[in-house]
C-alpha cells in the first residue's frame, strides 16, 4: 500500500480480499488495515510512524469515551536506553535513548479493583532489532503483531463501554509501547502506574491473535497463575475454540512485567507462522472473523468473572514455550536488563529450574564471558548463545559486583 492520507489508507481496504470477511465490523478491519499501513513505516518504538499509531489509538479512545488518567491526555511517554547493534553502528555499541509513549484508557464502574486489557502497537520498522527477513530493509507492517492485539482490544473496549454501570470491575485499556525492544513499555508502566497495581484484579495481554487456523487453536499462557483461569477457559471457550495452554505466567509479551509483580494474567495468541517479523505479514493475511472470535471469548472471560471479586494468584513454574520463532536452541533462561548501559549483559531475572538457577547465577550479574566469546552487549550474548544446541556445556563468566563468578552450565 502507498503512503497516504488516512482517507486514502481506509478506502485501500477495498483491494484487500480477507479483509471484508462477513460478520467483522467495519471498525475492526479499519483499525488493523490503518494500523499495519505502509504510512506507518512499521511502527518502530520512537518513529513518526509509532507516534501517528499512537496518536490513532488516542482519538479512538476519545471516540469510545474512555477516560484519559495522568492529565496529559491518553499518552504516557517514557524514555529508555536501547544498545546499538554493534555490527550496525560505526559507534561499536553506543548507547542510543529511544522515547516510547504507551496508550492508555480507562472505564470507571466505581469498583474497588481494576482488570487490564493490553496489547502492545509498535513494530519493526524497516526491519530493526528482530527481523526474520535476509533482504534489503524493508517496512515489517506487523498486521498479526501486533495490529491484531490492537483491534481486539479496541473491539473489547467498545463491548465494554456499551455496559458501563453493570459491570463489577473497572477497565483499563494500555497499547504498550516498546515491546519488541524488550517490554519496555509494561516495564514502564509497572514502575509508573496511573493506578495503583495493588487495585489490579488481573491482566489479559492479546500479541498476535490475527491468524486463527483451521482448527481454531488458540494458545492461551498463564493458566497457572490463578486457581480460576482454566475453569473459566473451558465455560468460555465452548465449541468455538479449540484452546492449548500453558502454566507460565512469564513469556516473551507485556503481561511477564505484571505477573513478576504477582497479578494474574493471560495471554492470548493465535500461532506461529513464517511471516513472523518479516515484510510479508500485511492485513491481508489474516483472519478477520479469528479476531472477533478471540475477542468475544475473551470479553466472555471477563463477564463470567463479573462477579467474582479479586481473584486469586499463584506463582508458576516458568515453561518458556518461546511461541514465536525461537532465535536459538538453547537459552540461559534469565531476562536480560534492556535497560543497562555498561558492558555485558546484566540479568534482570533467573528463571526458576532453568540452566542460570541451576548454575547458580543470580539477579544483576553482568554476563561477560559465554565459553571462549566476550560478552560486551545483548547483540553479542545472542551470538554466543546461538553457538550452542542443547546438552552442550560452557564457562560462563559474570560480575557479581566488583568480583568476577565462573560457573559451569550445561545447556
Amino acid at each position: 500500500m502507498r503512503k497516504g492520507t488516512l482517507i486514502v489508507l481506509i478506502l485501500g481496504v477495498w483491494g484487500f480480499g480477507n479483509v471484508f470477511a462477513q460478520g467483522v465490523p467495519q471498525q475492526l478491519r479499519t483499525d488493523v488495515v490503518y494500523l499495519s499501513s505502509d504510512y506507518l513505516e512499521g511502527r518502530a518504538t520512537g518513529t513518526p510512524g509509532e507516534e501517528k499509531a499512537a496518536a490513532y489509538i488516542a482519538a479512538r479512545f476519545a471516540s469510545l469515551g474512555l477516560e484519559a488518567l495522568n492529565g496529559q491526555g491518553y499518552l504516557q511517554n517514557f524514555t529508555f536506553t536501547k544498545p546499538m547493534n554493534p555490527h550496525t553502528s560505526s559507534g561499536g555499541g553506543q548507547a542510543e535513548q529511544v522515547e516510547g509513549r504507551n496508550v492508555v484508557g480507562y472505564i470507571d464502574n466505581k469498583a474497588k479493583q481494576t482488570v487490564v486489557i493490553g496489547a502492545h502497537y509498535d513494530h519493526l520498522g524497516y526491519g530493526e532489532g528482530g527481523s526474520l527477513h535476509a533482504g534489503e530493509p524493508a517496512i515489517h507492517n506487523g498486521a498479526d503483531d501486533n495490529a491484531s492485539g490492537v483491534s481486539a482490544m479496541l473491539y473489547i473496549a467498545e463491548k465494554l463501554n456499551n455496559t458501563k454501570g453493570k459491570q463489577r470491575n473497572n477497565y483499563l485499556f494500555i497499547a504498550f509501547s516498546g515491546e519488541e525492544m524488550g517490554l519496555q513499555g509494561s516495564k514502564y508502566y509497572v514502575s509508573h502506574p496511573l493506578k495503583p497495581l495493588e487495585e489490579i484484579n488481573y491482566v489479559l495481554n492479546m500479541d498476535m491473535v490475527g491468524r486463527l487456523n483451521e482448527e481454531k487453536v488458540l494458545v492461551v499462557n498463564g493458566v497457572g497463575t490463578s486457581p480460576v483461569w482454566k475453569q473459566t477457559l473451558e465455560k468460555s471457550a465452548g465449541n468455538n475454540l479449540s484452546l492449548k495452554t500453558a502454566e507460565s505466567g512469564i513469556g516473551p509479551s507485556d503481561h511477564t512485567s505484571f505477573y513478576l509483580k504477582d497479578i494474574p494474567v493471560l495471554h492470548f495468541f493465535s500461532g506461529q507462522h513464517t511471516d513472523y517479523h518479516k515484510p510479508e505479514d500485511d492485513a491481508s493475511l489474516l483472519n478477520f472473523e479469528g479476531i472477533v472470535a478471540i475477542s468475544d471469548f475473551i470479553y466472555d472471560i471477563i463477564q463470567q468473572l463479573n462477579d467474582k471479586g479479586r481473584i486469586e494468584f499463584t506463582k508458576t513454574k516458568d515453561e518458556s514455550s518461546e511461541q514465536g520463532t525461537p532465535r536459538f536452541k538453547v537459552t540461559l533462561g534469565v531476562l536480560p536488563d534492556y535497560t543497562y548501559q555498561g558492558e555485558g549483559m546484566r540479568i534482570d531475572g533467573v528463571l526458576e529450574g532453568r540452566t542460570a538457577a541451576n548454575a547458580g547465577l543470580q539477579d544483576g550479574d553482568v554476563v561477560v564471558q559465554i565459553g571462549e566469546t566476550k560478552v560486551i552487549d545483548i547483540y553479542s550474548y545472542m551470538g554466543a548463545l546461538s553457538a550452542y544446541t542443547k546438552g552442550d556445556k560452557a564457562t560462563v563468566v559474570v560480575k557479581r559486583k566488583e568480583e568476577k563468578v565462573k560457573v559451569e552450565v550445561e545447556f
